[in-house]
């Protein structure tokens, strides 16, 4: 007689599967709380301890750790020394192993479960069960999945048995998802002890959709979640409506949040290439939204939108005269919808844990053979704000240099951002010279610059960038200072009575 070991945390659809099985002639071996549902639905069941001749004991500890059960699993059928001994040991084989882990990660995320609960939820005897039925896959079916329920009664009612095919399929589901949940264990365990740089580092993430293709066409690509600290990101944020996110969608909309992260009052962020193109501050969001337009309407068609308030009507009217791919906000008034959602490819993003930004995960980067992993960048300044010019910013000044700050933080290396009235006036990403980067950035604000603050994401090597804002109209600096000819800018900037601020610190961005 074959013989099935069904020991299951999710016991969705398992009695249906178990009467399949019974029914064809299946012995069914089980434990605790499965074998009682099975009992309760009258399909005949053998409890683990009819097999182990041991009763289950320490609260459930240990069940089904023991030769009876991991032997007539691994035992390789066509190894007559193998079959022998099975003799000899008294041992019988299983040939399907259903089996799901106990709920770690449902117990992590939980903010109520204490330290002893999450403990308690680290399964010992599933894991074990599951990794001999896949390393005996050639002989033993191991489903971990109530999806592959239906394919593996299918193959049996079929032939008999599971082709080798699905045993192979199924063994490989089983190694993903052990290595999963150990990585799931491994990493609260890292958290806990606030150990940021482990000697190997195990990561784990869950698919949260297949994408269309990567940055090119050619290219194959898929959007994968953390677990954990996932409120205010754009892994929790809820479509509702258009079309499905793209590759570097996904990647210009987290470049956008990460700037919107920096800013309290009402602001909007436009984004093109994951690097912002026009930010603008105001009292409402509408007004917030025009100043970042006005910023600059030429990057802005074909751009991503992120805004730290609810979407109103007066603002998705102006927003729906432009080509925007993606709008992500904490919320969109039911009005707002009925404008926006006219536009069929628009894709509208809510997430309402737009402003959370104290996150404790690592940030990386894959190379080639390699990964890169860093804290988070998420300090402003240095010790404190340093005015290092004869003449001081102005309360104004002031606020749009900590407002342009903000905005350099989030461009891409070398950067420079401009900033008039709490809106950029020219933004210069990502040049591998600190004076082709502010050249790119007054050529987009043309005449709008005069009257602007600068900020440099790192120090000036030479007063070449500080002659070039004075003659764009530029009057207040702001700038990590460090450089070896840091007095070469100040003497600069005095002599044009430009008021420069140090902040200690930088802030590259690749």
């Amino acid at each position: 007689m074959k013989r099935a070991l069904i020991s299951v945390f999710d016991k969705t659809n398992v009695v249906e599967f178990a009467k399949d099985l019974s029914e064809m002639g299946w012995e069914i071996i089980s434990t605790g709380g499965t074998s009682a549902k099975f009992k309760a639905e009258g399909i005949p069941v053998m409890d683990i301890s009819d097999v182990t001749k041991f009763p289950e004991c320490f609260d459930g500890r240990l069940k089904t750790i023991h030769p009876h059960v991991e032997g007539g699993i691994l035992a390789i059928r066509d190894n007559e020394v193998h079959q022998k001994q099975m003799v000899e040991l008294g041992i019988d084989p299983i040939d399907i192993v259903v089996c799901n882990l106990y709920p770690f990660k449902q117990t992590v995320l939980n903010p109520e479960s204490s330290h002893e609960d999450i403990v308690e939820n680290i399964d010992i005897g599933g894991p074990t069960m599951l990794r001999a039925a896949a390393k005996n896959y050639n002989f033993v079916s191991v489903i971990t999945d109530p999806a592959d329920y239906t394919k593996v009664i299918a193959e049996l009612k079929e032939s008999g048995d599971t082709s080798h095919e699905t045993k192979e399929y199924l063994a490989a589901k089983v190694f993903e998802h052990t290595a999963h949940y150990d990585a799931l264990i491994s990493g609260y365990f890292n958290k806990k002890l606030n150990v940021k740089s482990p000697k190997t580092l195990t990561l784990t993430y869950e698919k949260k959709q297949d994408l269309r293709y990567g940055e090119n066409p050619h290219q194959n690509a898929a959007f994968y979640a953390q677990i954990q600290e996932t409120e205010g990101t754009l892994t929790a944020a809820n479509k509702i409506h258009g079309k499905e996110l793209s590759y570097n969608n996904i990647g210009d909309t987290d470049g956008a949040l990460e700037t919107l992260k920096e800013f309290d009052e009402p602001t909007i962020v436009a984004a093109k290439h994951a690097n912002p193109c026009g930010i603008g501050s105001a009292d409402s969001i509408s007004e917030a939204f025009q100043k970042a337009y006005d910023a600059d309407p030429v990057s802005i068609f074909g751009g991503i939108v992120a805004a730290n308030r609810e979407i109103d009507k007066a603002t998705a009217e102006i927003m729906s005269g432009i080509f925007l791919e993606v709008i992500v906000a904490p919320s969109f008034s039911k009005e707002a919808l009925e404008v926006l959602t006219k536009k069929k490819n628009l894709r509208l993003l809510e997430l309402p844990e737009i402003l959370k930004s104290d996150y404790t995960a690592m940030k990386g980067r894959t190379v080639l053979g390699g990964l890169l992993v860093q804290d988070q960048d998420q300090k402003l300044i240095g010790e404190e704000l340093k005015v290092v010019t004869k003449r001081q910013p102005s309360e104004k000044e002031m606020e749009d240099l900590m407002f342009a700050w903000k905005t350099v933080k989030h461009a891409k290396s070398n950067g420079i951002a401009l900033a008039k009235d709490k809106t950029t006036t020219g933004v210069g990403p990502g040049q591998v010279s600190r004076i082709w980067a502010l050249e790119n950035a007054i050529r987009q604000g043309a005449e709008r610059i005069q009257g602007s603050v600068m900020a440099s994401d790192a120090f000036f090597p030479f007063s070449d960038c500080v002659e070039a804002a004075h003659k764009a109209g530029v009057t207040a600096i702001i700038q990590p200072g460090g450089s070896i000819r840091d007095e070469d800018s100040i003497k600069a900037a005095d002599e044009f009575g430009i008021a420069m601020v140090f902040t200690g610190m930088r802030h590259f961005k690749h």
